[in-house]
């Protein structure tokens, strides 16, 4: 496979290859090779105007800076540097070579070499692909346009080595062979399976970054049954690996067990569903492996909970920003409840107000969608009931305005504990500020201290 006349065209008419052009042409004119690399090249070989560019060079973080004064250094230790131009941001990193002394989880120290040493470096061949916008000139030391061709993912050097300089490579292999429909060199097959267990020493963080670029991406599926084939699963995520075999309801998962429901569920996502929508559904029924039981029919009394309780461990152990992981274990503990809002049983209007007016209930209800997209037979009956309550609540409820001071300051200025003293003052404070008696923050806590003088 080479680049065609028209790719190229198209992409350097663009503005994004417009800008990434001249961040070279700038480099060469002060005497230092500039390339473009990886992602961009190889989505120029498969006949598509890449989104994102990333260049590398043999001028140190220090002199790209030089040439380009608004640079961001941040990254400049390990020899990467941010580059604006033309309201573009590019990733411009200096030509490296592997550090042999790297145990595996920190393969960040830094060696400064040639472009043919940078190429040795990075972990696949179709990644190892460098174009020259100005020559045109393709270096593939490694023939990862051959490999490209054949859809074929393969190690570059020895693959046990390259994953015991860095484990996560282990993930990003398997991240690229969904995103490529691709398929693995024998090699790289075995060393994947066989040194799955490295990624245990790997940290969290670096983790879930890969976790979240394998939901986001094309085929999240096909990457999961990969880690589930490669026996990646134990060492990466067990409460996924436990749902493995899990049987469900014949009556009403035709698609067969948890596991076969929760691919099901992943190959549902929409272009809309967010990060934590993705990340809810992945794991939002987890804890049907510990919750099963055989009663009248198959059981699993109280999932959702222990979902929640499971999922918080793993992300926990991915080191998940404690606001995101919150969210996404309200989703999962909620997402069981959708049938109170609609039908005789419904919760009454008032109670309704707390769902439908939550910043997370649009989220509730895309997994709620992804949950039945991931079952066969898929009734969205319910579904397509509550959407239409809940718009019909919004149009006829105006959303109240945002609380001018927050349940913790009330517990501060009245001195109690929570309770549900703090709750009858907070509906006293949103239904003056309905009505307009008080507007400022200001007034807020001075209607509280009247409160304090005046219980």
């Amino acid at each position: 496979m080479a680049l065609s006349k028209s790719i190229i065209d198209s992409t350097l008419e663009s503005s994004l290859g417009t800008a990434a052009y001249h961040i070279v042409e700038r480099l060469h004119d002060a005497g230092f090779d500039a390339w473009w690399v990886g992602g961009a090249v190889r989505e120029m070989i498969l006949g598509h105007i890449p989104t994102d560019i990333d260049m590398a060079t043999d001028a140190l973080p220090e002199q790209v800076a030089k040439i380009f004064p608004k640079t961001d250094m941040t990254s400049a230790v390990l020899g990467s540097v941010r580059v604006p131009l033309k309201n573009h941001l590019f990733e411009v990193t200096t030509f490296r070579e592997d550090d042999e002394a790297s145990d595996g989880r920190h393969p960040e120290s830094v060696v400064f070499g040639k472009r043919e040493d940078d190429a040795k470096r990075r972990d696949i061949t179709v990644n190892a692909l460098y174009w020259n916008p100005i020559s045109r000139e393709l270096y593939d030391p490694f023939d990862g346009a051959q490999d490209l061709a054949e859809r074929l993912i393969r190690f570059i050097g020895d693959p046990a080595t390259r994953i015991r300089h860095d484990a996560l490579r282990i993930l990003r292999v398997v991240r690229f062979r969904a995103r490529l429909s691709g398929q693995y060199h024998p090699e790289t097959y075995q060393a994947l399976r066989e040194l799955a267990p490295l990624l245990e020493h790997l940290s969290g963080t670096r983790k879930l970054e890969e976790l979240e670029k394998m939901l986001a991406g094309a085929h999240p599926d096909r990457a999961l049954e990969d880690l589930w084939e490669l026996d990646i699963l134990p060492y990466f995520l067990p409460e996924l690996h436990a749902c493995k075999g899990i049987p469900q309801p014949a009556d009403y998962h035709h698609e067969g067990d948890v596991w076969e429901h929760m691919l099901t569920v992943v190959r549902s996502y929409r272009e809309e569903d967010g990060i934590d929508v993705r990340m809810a559904a992945l794991f939002h029924d987890i804890g049907k492996a510990t919750t099963f039981s055989l009663k009248d029919r198959i059981r699993f009394d109280h999932h959702a909970t222990v979902s929640a309780e499971l999922t918080a461990a793993a992300l926990g152990r991915l080191q998940m920003q404690a606001k995101q992981r919150e969210k996404i274990l309200w989703l999962i503990q909620h997402h069981m409840m959708m049938g109170s809002f609609v039908g005789e049983d419904a919760m009454p209007e008032e109670r309704k107000a707390h769902w439908y007016f939550h910043p997370w209930f649009s989220e509730l209800l895309a997994l709620f969608y992804l949950d039945i997209a991931g079952t066969d037979p898929a009734d969205f009956s319910l579904y397509d009931a509550i959407v239409k309550d809940y718009h019909q609540f919004l149009d006829s409820h105006p959303r109240p305005p945002k609380p001018l001071i927050t349940g913790e300051e009330v517990i501060a200025i009245l001195g109690i504990p929570p309770g549900e003293k703090i709750g009858e003052v907070l509906k006293l404070l949103h239904d003056a500020q309905i009505n307009k008696k008080i507007t400022t923050k200001k007034e807020a806590r001075e209607f509280v201290e009247k409160l304090k003088e005046h219980p």
